[in-house]
């Protein structure tokens, strides 16, 4: 059998994002028969001991400095899995080298650092892609399916929430993902970023107008830093201020004339990664949660009015998105495959066989939503998508 040729890639920053993206690249040419595979060539990061997660993750060598990691000649893929004010930095520095970048979501702190990488990888004539890992859970990406073949109709409505709870606590400390000039926005940047997405996805929509509110709920917190274990961190006894929202909600009217809500908070108690959709039709209705990701509910008003009703679909034989992949009829997937398919799609996009979505032009358009929102609860007023520039 001929060796497959290789991608090589460097990611730039650890933490949970970076253990995902590893994952994903240790499994993915296990499961996909890709035209390219990655190789996984260096590891960057500024933490105390990087060669410890290089080790464990696969990872061939360490680089401390990301210019040098992204100059390496055995470096074709920058993957950026670093907080959000250095996305611009480090995906213009990657563009300028000749280099495809994959960035985490939201593209940056704002759509005028977004403007500038999308801006930067067209003129470099570089392939990039943005992670929202969500779009290739295979259930979501039926949604989509179902909606092209106009199963459910004109949309009428659609309402979205994300919903977590992990920063309830109020001596859970100030971790870099409460800091404005590190993080750009709170839930509403980290988690309506994502149903912003799945809604333009799944609706082949765009927003047109939004009207929102964001609050702050506990505004002075100890300081503190993530420890790379999922959602915790590590306080000291110094205070600082709470500069994000902890929750945003909005309305809006799409482009064709649907309207939407959408709520993203992180002080939902219980609520541990609750990502929700429903898209109603004149024709029917789809409804996503991500605490059942394995399922798609369906209601189509084509069915015999005695045995009309919501339908479980359970979204795990090969004909559905990516299954093919997979496990047997009936063994779902979890969290990690999300990220597993998305850098398949990646790996068949720099072979030539597909196209990927979504690049930066499409994160650049959620990145606009995002800062609308923002204006918005500012400004107490609707704003247009089109003032935003």
């Amino acid at each position: 059998m001929a060796k497959k040729k290789k991608v090589g890639v460097a990611l730039i920053g650890g933490g949970f994002m970076g253990k995902t993206h590893s994952n994903a690249y240790l499994k993915v040419a296990k499961f996909f028969n890709l035209p390219v595979e990655p190789e996984m060539n260096v590891f960057c990061s500024n933490d105390p001991n990087p060669q410890e997660m290089a080790d464990r993750w696969g990872w061939k060598e360490v680089e401390t400095d990301y210019r040098k990691a992204i100059a390496r000649d055995d470096v074709e893929l920058v993957d950026i899995c670093t907080p959000n004010n250095v996305h611009m930095e480090m995906a213009i520095t990657a563009a300028e080298a000749g280099k495809m970048v994959f960035c985490e979501k939201p593209m940056a702190l704002n759509y005028e650092q977004a403007k500038r990488m999308a801006d930067a990888v067209r003129k470099a004539r570089v392939a990039n892609f943005v992670c929202f890992n969500y779009r290739r859970v295979p259930a979501l990406a039926l949604a989509r399916q179902l909606v092209q073949e106009g199963r459910i109709g004109r949309i009428y409505h659609i309402t979205a929430s994300y919903m977590q709870d992990w920063i309830m606590d109020p001596d859970f400390p100030l971790v870099w993902r409460l800091k404005k000039e590190v993080s750009g926005s709170g839930a509403h940047g980290d988690i309506n970023a994502h149903i912003i997405d799945a809604a333009r996805f799944i609706s082949g929509d765009e927003f047109k107008e939004v009207c929102g509110m964001t609050e702050t709920f506990i505004k002075q917190r100890s300081i503190g830093e993530m420890t790379g274990q999922g959602l915790q961190a590590r306080k000291s006894t110094r205070k600082g201020s709470v500069t994000v929202d902890d929750a945003a909600i909005f309305m809006t009217r799409m482009k064709s004339g649907a309207l939407g809500t959408f709520t993203a908070t992180r002080f939902a108690a219980g609520r541990r990664n609750a990502n929700r959709i429903e898209i109603n039709g004149s024709k029917g209705s789809l409804s996503f949660d991500f605490e059942s990701m394995n399922e798609l509910q369906y209601y189509s008003t084509d069915d015999e009015s005695h045995l009309q009703g919501f339908r479980r679909i359970l979204v795990t034989d090969p004909p559905h998105p990516y299954m093919d992949a997979w496990w047997p009829a009936g063994h779902g997937v979890g969290y990690e495959h999300g990220f597993i398919n998305t850098v398949a799609d990646i790996m068949r996009s720099i072979g030539g066989k597909q196209q990927f979505s979504p690049d930066f032009q499409e994160g650049l358009k959620v990145q606009a939503v995002l800062d609308a929102v923002l204006l918005s609860a500012k400004e107490k007023r609707w704003v247009k998508l089109n003032e935003i520039k």
